[in-house]
Parts: structure tokens; sequence; C-alpha cells
């Protein structure tokens, strides 16, 4: 067999492989520990419409200044951003803590 139609049909291959795959982005929304309603379902739209686009959704929350002794505020809060999108949205990473800031990684429900 010819070398260069063998590195042809490989190139070929890897081409038709990379028009098949899907890139994943994935999107930030931020909260705060002492968010009110409004604001929360305002952010719970943004992340409800990331979703439906297909992305991954990072949601996180800052904590500032003496808010870190609070976390369990932050945990609540994040928790309720799990089940109100828990009919469009797998979680992928419960809350957990990285520094001043606490993250909820989710992920959108494949179709079958």
């Amino acid at each position: 067999m010819d070398y260069g139609k063998y590195r042809f049909e490989l190139q070929k291959k890897q081409r038709e492989a990379r028009k098949k795959q899907k890139v994943v982005s994935v999107k930030e929304v931020r909260l705060s520990p002492t968010i009110d309603t409004n604001d929360f379902n305002t952010k719970l739209k943004n992340a409800k419409k990331f979703l439906a686009k297909g992305e991954k959704v990072r949601v996180s929350i800052r904590f500032k200044g003496r808010a870190i002794t609070h976390k369990d505020i932050g945990r609540e809060v994040l928790n309720r951003m799990a089940a109100e999108t828990a009919d469009v949205a797998t979680v992928v990473q419960r809350p957990k803590m990285d520094g001043r800031s606490m993250f909820l990684m989710l992920s959108p429900i494949a179709e079958k």
C-alpha cells in the first residue's frame, strides 16, 4: 500500500472526527450568600438559558469579609439553585469550597 495514500486516508478520518465533535463551554453565574429572591430568580433564569443552549454552568459564591464564617448559608443558596434547575440539569460537582469561593457545577440533561 502507498504510504502517501495511507496518510491521506488517516487525515480524512481525523477531519471527519473533528466535524462531529462538540465543544462544551462553561458559563459562570455568580451569586452572593445574602442574595434576595428577585436577584436569585434573575440568575436562575440566566442559568436555565445557558443550560438550554447545552452549555455547562458553574455557579459560584464569593465570600467577602466576615461572610466566610457562614459557609452554611452559601451552601443553602447553592443547594437551592441545584433544586430549582433539577428539571433541566444534573449536578456534576456538589458544592465545594475553594479558597474564599464555593462552587457548584451543573450539566444539561442529555436528551435521549
